[in-house]
């Protein structure tokens, strides 16, 4: 394993990768002094996140095991099994994290750290990566925030500075790494610790302005942005059917959709004839195939041409309010679904606008594909998510149903980058807490 790299000698980072590989915490612990957890063997891509993963043994039945540099040990097929690795192998894997280890870096196969463990049966090491993911996740949220009230007070006093010192307690990657007498801000020094989630690499993902400034191709089965991404795609009928069947089960309900697509989910949402169906949508293309297909006629249906960001606000006047029965701008059920964009605007639909919607006993609900193109990064996400909810004041039911081989079945051909992978959808229903 020939690495050109600034950290010692070539035969220190082989040690590394066989002390994470036999889970020799001592030896780990000393060559982590010198070398970096998230060094990647140049063949193989493997970090030494894997090569732990690789070397772990289920308690419950034998397996055969990787080598450290990602080619099998013994050269046999390993068993599919499920089981738990003993007490050693999780403690090696705490041991990089706390150092640094990035829990989400791609080998060449095209696993993380917790494919791999999900692919070997071993649950226990698999819950660590989805843990650290969600450590990882959550903390770069709340430093979104903390750079947010830096632009704000550099804005009022001319460029105060985030303090150095962070949150109270940190424990998640590279806390230990960074040196104590750093000048850097701990968004630099976090950032650069951690990878956005699911990656995909050397393949960007679609920006929301582009994808509305782009003309989009309607098919029978689908509709394609310029790029042939997937922007929707027939498949997900039986999801859109039980969303509208747990998120509006009665007739007369006041239902706002943001994100009209194909349409699925607002043609079920119709066969239970709401009282009224306010229907945001922002691509000029969309909005012009709901002209064709008679949206704008139908009865209860008010169509708001723009972006959520910025129609919801007007919902939210009191001017707006004085034009319209107060009583037709709340809402008994609401559903979010929107193209290329991140996390974050989710985050900021529902902590700052579903509360001023929602009417007393109304529940609201999201298509649920954040990081579906893998499991890891998908229970990462759920996770992640359900915290925020919480933090914002949901609860959150999840309704789970199987999702078939869409791989197997030939769902992706034509498509740049299958956005479902998983064998599971979690329909999230959120209500105001109590």
């Amino acid at each position: 394993m020939d690495i050109d790299s600034p950290y010692d000698t070539a035969t220190d980072i082989k040690k590394l990768f066989l002390a994470a590989f036999k889970h020799d915490l001592e030896s780990l612990q000393s060559l982590l002094r010198t070398n970096s957890a998230s060094l990647q063997d140049p063949e193989t891509g493997r970090t030494p996140l894997h090569a732990a993963i690789a070397g772990a043994r289920p308690t419950e039945k034998s397996h055969h095991s990787d080598g450290p540099d990602g080619n099998h040990a013994d050269g046999g097929a390993r068993e599919a099994g499920e089981g738990d690795a003993d007490d050693v192998a999780g403690e090696t894997v705490k041991l990089l994290l706390q150092n640094g280890a990035i829990w989400n870096d791609l080998d060449k196969n095209d696993e993380t750290p917790g494919c791999l463990a999900l692919r070997m049966g071993l649950r226990d090491l698999y819950n660590l990566m989805v843990d650290a993911g969600v450590r990882a996740e959550v903390l770069l949220g709340r430093l979104e925030g903390y750079e947010e009230l830096k632009d704000e007070d550099s804005d009022k006093d001319g460029g105060s500075q985030l303090s150095t010192d962070g949150p109270p307690t940190i424990s998640t990657q590279a806390a230990d790494t960074a040196p104590a007498d750093t000048n850097e801000d701990m968004a630099t020094i976090f950032q650069t610790a951690v990878h956005p989630l699911s990656p995909t690499a050397g393949d960007p993902q679609p920006n929301r302005s582009t994808y509305l400034s782009s003309p989009l191709s309607f098919q029978p089965d689908r509709i394609l942005d310029a790029s042939s991404n997937g922007v929707m795609m027939s498949w997900e009928t039986s999801l859109m059917s039980l969303t509208a069947s747990v998120l509006a089960p009665t007739p007369g309900l006041r239902i706002l959709n943001i994100g009209h697509g194909m349409g699925i989910v607002d043609s079920f949402f119709q066969t239970n004839s709401p009282k009224t169906h306010h229907i945001v949508e922002a691509h000029p293309d969309v909005l012009r195939r709901m002209r064709e297909q008679g949206w704008y006629e139908k009865q209860g249906v008010v169509v708001h041409e723009g972006r959520w960001q910025d129609v919801l606000p007007k919902f939210l006047e009191v001017e707006a309010r004085a034009d319209e029965d107060p009583e037709n701008l709340m809402f008994d059920a609401i559903y979010f679904d929107t193209f290329a964009e991140p996390y974050s605007a989710l985050r900021t639909f529902f902590e700052d606008f579903v509360i001023g919607l929602l009417d007393d006993g109304g529940q609201w609900g999201f298509f649920n594909g954040m990081g579906a193109d893998r499991q890891v990064c998908y229970d990462v996400y759920t996770k992640v998510v359900e915290l925020d909810l919480f933090e914002a004041g949901w609860e959150v039911e999840w309704t789970e149903m199987k999702v078939p081989d869409l791989e197997e079945k030939g769902e992706w051909q034509g498509i740049k980058r299958p956005y479902w992978r998983v064998g599971e959808y979690r329909l999230p229903i959120c209500r105001f807490m109590g």
